[in-house]
């Protein structure tokens, strides 16, 4: 199953196989993405279908919708591998925060604070992981 899945989605499924309470979510398979990098960074045939139908399926279960301000669905995106890599995969938490977004999970959560220091932490993630600007262009 870790061949398929990489470590962490082996872990999950295993745990969740085993009646061990874990947040819903969903893997693409480490075979989708050996796909996704043979065919130059385009998603295979299916693919993005199969991940809109997962994604709707974690947001029925936990009653949020993914883009909603009055009850926003976040998400983290975490990567994973065959062989074990410490310190070398990323992970961006809060996936779902938008500036339209952080005013529903205040108003949720009742704490401006923590809503805006997670927007925070979302942009400075993606920021810095996915489109690869330099961690110091975030800390003043």
């Amino acid at each position: 199953m870790k061949n398929l899945l990489g470590g962490k989605g082996a872990g999950l499924a295993e745990m969740t196989n085993l009646k061990i309470s874990v947040p819903p979510g969903f893997t693409i398979t480490t075979d989708a993405c050996v796909e996704y990098y043979r065919q130059k960074k385009a998603f295979p045939r299916g693919m993005w279908d199969q991940a809109l139908q997962c994604l709707k399926k974690v947001e029925r279960s936990m009653g949020a919708r993914f883009g909603d301000p009055s009850s926003p669905l976040l998400v983290s995106v975490r990567s994973g591998a065959r062989a074990s890599m410490p310190g070398m995969m990323d992970t961006v938490l809060n996936v779902g925060l938008t500036e339209r977004t952080v005013e529903g999970l205040a108003a949720k959560t009742r704490n401006e604070r923590f809503a805006q220091d997670s927007y925070r932490r979302f942009i400075t993630m993606f920021g810095s992981i996915v489109m690869g600007v330099g961690r110091e262009h975030f800390e003043e």
